[in-house]
């Protein structure tokens, strides 16, 4: 299991194990993370499950490929460097204790 921690913008934070695996929209939405929605169901087709990732972690979540580049333009929140959708990163050991900022849409 792999320790993840999702910070809420202006809220708190939830932490929790996540069976390696999972994709991190998965994970959130089994811990119940608000505005985290996967409403594609992580078919990269939504965006509505928008994360900022730590930057010191932002490499261990692999490379951005051409179609979640196009997707993260159109998210609620603006992009970011750090911005990634968490359906297309994969939970794996060598994400423990990666830390995510769920930005609030307006």
């Amino acid at each position: 299991m792999t320790r993840i921690t999702w910070k809420i913008e202006g809220d708190r934070d939830i932490s929790g194990e996540v069976e390696d695996g999972l994709n991190l929209m998965e994970a959130a939405i089994a811990h119940d993370v608000p505005y985290i929605y996967g409403e594609c169901g992580g078919c990269l087709s939504c965006a509505t499950c928008h994360v900022f990732v730590e930057p010191e972690w932002l490499e261990m979540t692999g490379p951005v490929d051409d179609v979640e580049d196009a997707m993260l333009e159109m998210t609620d929140v603006e992009r970011r460097k750090t911005s990634r959708l968490s359906c297309q990163v994969e939970v794996s050991p060598e994400l423990d204790g990666l830390v995510l900022h769920v930005p609030i849409p307006e």
